[in-house]
């Protein structure tokens, strides 16, 4: 059975929710913080010229890095049992093709995709659509498995016939260059994420090292020629990999590490003492500024100011730390090192390509949302058991074991739903300030979280 790890759910949970709010929020209206970096408002034109990071800059990277760290929970129990490197294989392919399913049939089904001006029945079959998910990627353990399995395959049957008969809203059809990529980089990171943590799984270091080759060929992709430029243009299918996407490795494999340490640190729980909590508590609320002042500093370009608040927040961060037992707490040590290693490194790369940047995606990107989601970890560690923030986290962690229901419930079940009832219109009137712009991504994304926290309670997982 699959170990869990309520901070980790608690993490996948947020970078998912966060992924919901910052797109239903009000365009165009918002501060430009409340949106990507480099899609400022009102128009959100691209500007990769922009530099710097907002909150929602973080969503993806938190969210790959939750996924690294769920690999070596996910596995532990093959570990156990000595399973061989075909086995691992064959979850990896198999995740994989299901990932890309999932993003090819869920991108078709949106109404929006199926015609220029959709009308009742077209959201009618995105909200079906939703129903042939749950039956695809639900699996049934009780009496029942068998008529489940008969449904999945019939669920997918009727899937593969939508994508044949619809026209979409172009009148060609269906196309695999149509599709969400978010979900794309998703499979890609877990296929070679699990490969890559199954062969260096009793040696992290060489994990770490294999970011120099994957950077190497990178860098010398640019050279007209060289073998980097020809490995990097490689793909037997450029719809479902590209050498590009394993720039997000330098995200995933540190998660992975993150992964062991909480496998390890699994087998003895401490139990803290009042003078303890008061320090994990420091630790959590430290952590936790240490992120805002990142994000708010590197969105607004004050690199020696961020420099100078970050170095005194970690040296607290790191003396609070020394007040733990060493052998009791060295997941939180393990977690602070890793993330101020990566965190510093991170900016100290700033100056190179122009400042950090979600996209294109920059070395201190990588480095420091890495870094930034250790602390994270160590947030929500001090979080889950106090009374108000642990209510918080329990939420969070509800959704975080459902990301895929998560991730479309909105644009698959919510919109159709409101369209289909006449209260499309009075959601979209509320989009007309700042104030109830934030409002309406607030709403909508409490809607989604409701509905995954349903889900959750009552089992109903859906997996790959």
């Amino acid at each position: 059975m699959q170990q869990r790890n309520q901070c980790l759910d608690a993490l996948r949970g947020f970078a998912i929710l966060a992924m919901v709010l910052s797109g239903s929020i009000a365009f165009g209206i918002l501060p430009a913080w409340m949106y990507h970096a480099q899609v400022p408002p009102p128009n959100h034109v691209y500007k990769p010229e922009l530099s710097g990071i907002t909150w929602v800059d973080l969503v993806f990277p938190f969210f790959l890095f939750s996924m690294g760290a769920a690999i070596p929970l996910a596995l532990s129990k093959k570990v156990k049992e000595q399973a061989n490197f075909w086995s691992i294989a064959y979850i990896a392919v198999r995740r994989f093709l299901l990932l890309v399913f999932f993003a090819l049939f869920t991108f078709h089904m949106h109404a929006w995709m199926q015609a220029d001006k959709p009308t009742a029945i077209n959201y009618w079959i995105s909200a079906g659509s939703f129903v042939l998910l749950f039956f695809q990627f639900f699996e049934s353990k009780g009496k029942f498995k068998l008529a489940f399995q008969i449904a999945k395959a019939v669920a997918f049957a009727l899937a593969a016939l939508l994508l044949y008969v619809l026209p979409f809203k172009d009148g060609k059809g269906f196309s695999l260059m149509e599709q969400d990529i978010i979900i794309i980089v998703l499979g890609n990171m877990a296929f070679f994420g699990t490969l890559i943590w199954w062969f260096t799984k009793n040696n992290q270091w060489v994990r770490i090292g294999i970011l120099g080759f994957v950077m190497a060929i990178f860098l010398g992709s640019k050279t007209a020629g060289s073998w980097n430029e020809a490995v990097f243009n490689f793909t037997p299918a450029p719809w479902m990999y590209k050498f590009h996407y394993l720039q997000y490795l330098f995200i995933v494999l540190p998660g992975t590490l993150a992964g062991d340490w909480l496998l390890d640190s699994a087998k003895a729980t401490p139990n803290p003492g009042q003078q303890e909590k008061l320090w994990i508590r420091a630790i959590a609320a430290l952590s936790v500024l240490l992120i805002v002042i990142n994000v708010c500093l590197l969105f607004s370009r004050q690199m020696l100011l961020n420099l100078a608040a970050s170095a005194v927040l970690l040296g607290t961060i790191y003396y609070c730390v020394r007040k733990l037992a060493p052998g009791e707490y060295r997941l939180l040590r393990r977690f602070f090192t890793a993330g101020c290693f990566m965190l510093l490194l991170g900016l100290a790369f700033d100056a190179y390509e122009g400042g950090v940047k979600k996209d294109p995606g920059t070395y201190s990107y990588y480095l420091i949302t890495s870094g930034l989601a250790f602390f994270a970890l160590l947030g929500f560690y001090g979080m889950q058991n106090e009374r108000l923030t642990g209510s918080i986290i329990t939420a969070l962690s509800l959704n975080g074991r459902n990301p895929m229901v998560a991730y479309v419930t909105g644009s698959l079940l919510l919109i159709p739903v409101l369209h289909l009832t006449g209260l499309f219109s009075y959601y979209t009137a509320m989009g007309t300030g700042p104030w109830t712009g934030a409002l309406q991504g607030v709403l909508f994304t409490g809607m989604v979280s409701l509905i995954t926290i349903f889900f959750t309670k009552r089992q109903w997982f859906w997996k790959t």
